[in-house]
């Protein structure tokens, strides 16, 4: 029997939710790289703006996708690519340091001053470190599927400790020129009008290398929010997969109330609930989302 290749198993097996995938582009980051944004704009001129942060392995289309249009009933949404995901920018190394510091540049090349970062899994670590280093430029956060540190037992310990030292090799094969040149075609590749979401999917998930999120892994191993996560002082919302045995909802609800006054939002799904679920996370998401922006605006001074 001839072996089934990935877009046909990804066809018999994976349900993919339809959604209008919007246009995009290459924005020139200065000093940084470019990157692939797409910009959404809100019902009204001056809508709230919610910028989305997408998980590891994906790209920001990818994660967000089914989620797009509903949000953008009432806010400006704009995703981008994270370092060494999808188009996102090339470095010699991944640091999750830069990749807040890539959003921060993002605001102030489309003029933003202040958004509600939304991040999941990946992201969701993203959008802390965001608030950590642009306190100011965060009105709110959305934390999805995450958690505030990695390495909590002895078993992920030893996973991480292990992936350092895989990391020294795969450091040399990110750096050399092959190896860029490979990923920047992969991501040219994906300059194309999907016509049907499975093999446009297809693409967006091809575009991010083994090594980029071998990268990624080793970053997220030596993460640990947790002794700051206390000063968080911005509205913040914490979508909580019940199901997920990537990231145990234990640790997703211990996230939110280590955050002053986080709501939680609770999906009956797993880990890829933001688009194997998406009928049950797009509409929590939303609500995370608003709710936030509601606390946004009750905080506001009252102008007399």
């Amino acid at each position: 029997m001839a072996p089934i290749s990935p877009r046909r198993a990804l066809r018999r097996s994976v349900y993919l939710p339809w959604a209008r995938i919007p246009a995009g582009r290459m924005v020139e980051l200065p000093g940084r790289g470019s990157t692939y944004v797409t910009d959404t704009p809100g019902p009204t001129p001056g809508a709230p703006t919610v910028v989305l942060l997408h998980a590891l392995g994906c790209t920001g289309l990818l994660t967000w996708y089914p989620a797009v249009e509903p949000l953008a009933r009432r806010f400006r949404v704009v995703t981008l690519d994270q370092r060494w995901h999808g188009r996102g920018i090339r470095s010699e190394d991944f640091s999750l340091r830069d990749c807040a510091d890539d959003v921060a540049a993002l605001l102030d090349v489309l003029e933003l001053e202040q958004v509600i970062v939304a991040g999941y899994s990946m992201g969701g670590i993203v959008a802390q470190r965001v608030w950590r280093q642009h306190p100011d430029r965060v009105g709110g956060l959305v934390l999805a599927a995450t958690s505030d540190r990695f390495q909590v037992n002895a078993a992920e310990r030893a996973f991480f400790a292990g992936m350092g030292i895989s990391m020294l090799a795969t450091r040399q094969l990110s750096r050399s020129r092959t190896a860029v040149r490979a990923t920047r075609s992969a991501a040219r590749a994906l300059a194309l009008e999907p016509h049907d979401v499975h093999d446009w999917a297809m693409h967006e998930f091809r575009s991010t290398s083994p090594w980029a999120v071998g990268q990624a892994l080793a970053a997220l191993g030596r993460h640990h929010s947790r002794p700051w996560l206390g000063r968080i002082d911005v509205p913040t919302a914490v979508v909580v997969t019940s199901r997920d045995r990537i990231i145990p909802s234990s640790r997703q609800v211990a996230l939110a109330r280590a955050i002053p006054g986080a709501t939680t939002h609770e999906v009956d799904a797993g880990h890829a609930a933001c688009v194997l679920a998406a009928e049950r996370f797009v509409p929590a998401a939303v609500e995370a989302v608003v709710t936030v922006q509601a606390r946004r605006r009750d905080r506001r001074p009252k102008v007399s």
